[in-house]
């Protein structure tokens, strides 16, 4: 649909994608909506977005992204029916990461009937320059009804300045409530490491998620991934938490590392989740969080992932994971240490590829010392 259309929306349950092609140099592009009154937010909650990823009332929803056949996409789950009636608009936005829009190539936003799959609308958004930040569309009630209109402006200033048009507080730090926290850091070759203390994700949780892709024309059916973690305490105590075993571990006691739980189906909405209690970080000593294909594939060929580690304080991190190149069925990717009281996260994305007859666990315990026994396992 053209820039300054609209179309009914017919559907209550939508989703919502923002897309990009993949080529060297294009930024990383983040989508976040708004819910606005008066054309204002109401306060900072209203505002989702991947450092901010649920609306309290269950409205929006931010479920990541997802990379397939050269595409990179991002959803929002909206629920129109749970709109509150005081909310006019729901404002679809995307900023540019590390560049322009004038840098990203087939840039577009389509809504989608949730429930049917069917499209609603697209938008596909061109002729962009300088701008590092984009209004692509809107929901909007008119007479008791919703439509879409593809809008199309730009800012300059960023995800920062667009926030801040619509009555968002960002960086000021003397407010009693805390400000939006728009920053976020992506861990690579050359920059993998990051102090979560000089972030200020010194306690509450830290939530890590692994998300991944298969390639285009092939099945998920089978395919099952498991998020597993070596610990060690600062005691000297050492384990794994991992589906097998059913050692799902625990936040409230040792080794304060809790598996959310097994998706055996690969569902790339959910992936594979822990999280690590921070409120004991001085009882934990390091932890490698790693990932093992325990069905439905000989290795990770072809299974473009990402890995997200979202502290409840503090920035985001995140990274993807190169192409695997190996007959990999184990790869270890984030290791936290603490040191000094100092928790680092370093990027790993090291396949691993084990010896006949030794299994994944054991296989990544030698490559980084853990020195512990192991016997078989099921689930």
């Amino acid at each position: 649909m053209p820039k300054g259309a609209n179309v009914p929306v017919p559907a209550t349950a939508l989703r919502i994608e923002c897309g990009r092609r993949l080529g060297p140099g294009v930024p990383d592009v983040d989508a976040s909506a708004l819910l606005l009154v008066g054309g204002k937010v109401r306060s900072d909650d209203d505002f989702v977005f991947y450092n901010q990823p649920a609306h309290a009332s269950g409205t929006v929803r931010h479920e990541g992204k997802k990379t397939s056949g050269g595409i990179v996409t991002e959803t929002l789950l909206v629920d129109l029916a749970r709109v509150e009636p005081e909310v006019e608009t729901v404002l679809l936005a995307a900023s540019a990461d590390g560049g322009s829009f004038g840098s990203v190539p087939g840039l577009y936003v389509e809504v989608r009937d949730a429930a049917r799959g069917t499209v609603v609308a697209r938008f596909e958004s061109s002729g962009a320059s300088v701008e590092t930040a984009f209004v692509l569309g809107e929901l909007y009630r008119r007479q008791g009804a919703w439509k879409f209109r593809a809008v199309g402006q730009g800012y300059d200033s960023g995800l920062e300045g667009l926030a801040t048009d619509y009555g968002i507080t960002v960086d000021e730090p003397q407010r009693t409530a805390p400000p939006v926290q728009l920053t976020k850091v992506t861990l690579t070759k050359a920059a993998p490491a990051v102090s979560l203390t000089k972030q200020g994700a010194t306690s509450g949780t830290l939530h890590v998620n692994l998300n991944w892709q298969t390639p285009p024309g092939t099945s998920q059916a089978g395919l099952d991934l498991d998020l597993c973690a070596l610990y060690e305490l600062a005691d000297g105590r050492k384990g794994v938490v991992q589906a097998l075993g059913n050692a799902f571990g625990s936040l409230a006691r040792p080794p304060y590392i809790h598996l959310d739980g097994d998706d055996r189906t690969g569902a790339l909405t959910a992936g594979e989740n822990l999280t690590v209690n921070l409120d004991h970080a001085t009882d934990l000593r390091r932890v490698l969080v790693f990932v093992t294909v325990y069905a439905g594939a000989r290795s990770f060929a072809g299974l473009h992932a990402t890995v997200t580690l979202r502290p409840q304080r503090g920035a985001p991190v995140d990274f993807s994971l190169d192409e695997c190149t190996v007959p990999s069925t184990v790869c270890a990717l984030a290791l936290i240490t603490n040191t000094g009281g100092e928790l680092v996260v370093r990027r790993e994305a090291r396949y691993l590829v084990p010896e006949r007859g030794v299994s994944p666990q054991r296989t990544v315990d030698r490559a980084y010392g853990w020195g512990m026994n192991w016997t078989p396992g099921r689930k």
